[in-house]
C-alpha cells in the first residue's frame, strides 16, 4: 500500500533475484480499512516509493486508481476459517478486502510467482488459502520480517510513534521471544500468554491479542509445536501494532 520501507525493499529485491523481472503494485486498498480505521491518515508517498521500488530492482509499477480496481461492481472474495480469528475478530471484513483486491491483482499482473512479508502472517495465510481455493497458478513465497536493531518490526505505521512509544515499542518483539523461550523451556502456553499480555499491560500497550498458533490455520496451538509462533496486536498512543515471531527467528 505504499509508504515503502526497507521490508518492501527487501520483498523487490527477492523477486527480482528469483524470477528476473518484478512488477510492483502501489494501491492504499480502502476495502482493506474498518469506518473507524485510518484510511485517510495512511502515509501516502507515491513519488518517494517509485524512485525506491526502481532502485530495488523493479521493473513496472502498477499503481491503479480506485476505479481501475472496484469500478461498479459488486464482487467480494472471502476466505473461511483461516480468517476467521485475530484479526479477523478485530478488524471485520478486513480479510475480505485483503483478499478481493489481491484476487484482482492477480488476474490483471498475472504473476507466477508472489512475494510477501512474514510479517504479516494471517494475511499470508489467507492468501495462501487463495492460491489454493481459487486455483491461481502461483507459488507464493514468505520473506523473513525484517526488522530495526531493536527487534521492531518494519512497519509504514511505526512513523506514527512519538520518540517516546517508539522506545517502549521495541518491549512488543522482546515479549514475544521470551514468551516462545519459556514454551520451548516448557512452561505451560495459557500461563506463557498471560505472562506476555501482563507484560504489555505494564509497558504501557493496549492489547487486543496475544496467542500461539500454527502459522498456516491460525489455529491456537496448546503446546509447542516447532513450527509454532506467537502473534500479537497492540496499540500504543494512536498507534497499532502487529507482529510474530518464531522459534527459529532471531534478532
Amino acid at each position: 500500500m505504499g509508504a515503502l520501507h526497507e521490508g518492501h525493499l527487501a520483498l523487490i529485491r527477492r523477486a527480482k533475484e528469483v524470477t528476473g523481472f518484478c512488477v510492483v503494485s502501489i494501491f492504499v486498498n480502502p476495502t482493506q480499512f474498518g469506518p473507524n480505521e485510518d484510511f485517510s491518515r495512511y502515509p501516502r508517498t507515491f513519488a518517494d516509493d517509485v524512485a525506491k521500488a526502481e532502485l530495488a530492482g523493479a521493473d513496472i509499477v502498477y499503481a491503479p486508481e480506485v476505479t481501475d480496481i472496484y469500478g461498479d461492481d459488486d464482487v467480494w472474495v472471502r476466505v473461511e476459517g483461516v480468517s476467521r480469528r485475530w484479526e479477523g475478530e478485530w478488524r471485520p471484513e478486513h480479510f475480505e478486502g485483503v483478499a478481493t483486491v489481491v484476487a484482482k491483482l492477480f488476474m490483471i499482473v498475472q504473476p507466477s510467482d508472489v512475494f510477501f512479508g512474514m510479517k504479516d502472517l494471517q494475511q499470508c495465510a489467507v492468501i495462501q488459502a487463495l492460491i489454493r481455493g481459487l486455483k491461481f497458478p502461483i507459488e507464493m513465497h514468505i520473506e523473513p520480517t525484517v526488522r530495526e536493531a531493536d527487534g521492531l518490526a518494519l512497519s509504514s505505521r511505526n512513523r506514527f510513534l512519538s520518540d517516546t512509544d517508539r522506545a517502549t515499542a521495541a518491549v512488543l518483539p522482546r515479549t514475544l521471544r521470551q514468551g516462545l523461550l519459556s514454551i520451548a523451556n516448557g512452561d505451560a502456553v495459557p500461563k506463557v500468554l498471560e505472562d506476555s499480555k501482563a507484560a504489555l499491560i505494564g509497558a504501557g500497550f493496549e492489547v487486543q491479542y496475544v496467542a500461539y498458533v500454527h502459522p498456516d490455520s491460525m489455529e491456537p496451538l496448546t503446546d509447542k509445536h516447532n513450527h509454532g509462533r506467537m502473534i500479537v496486536a497492540a496499540k500504543l498512543g494512536s498507534t497499532r501494532l502487529i507482529d510474530n515471531l518464531g522459534h527459529f527467528d532471531t534478532f
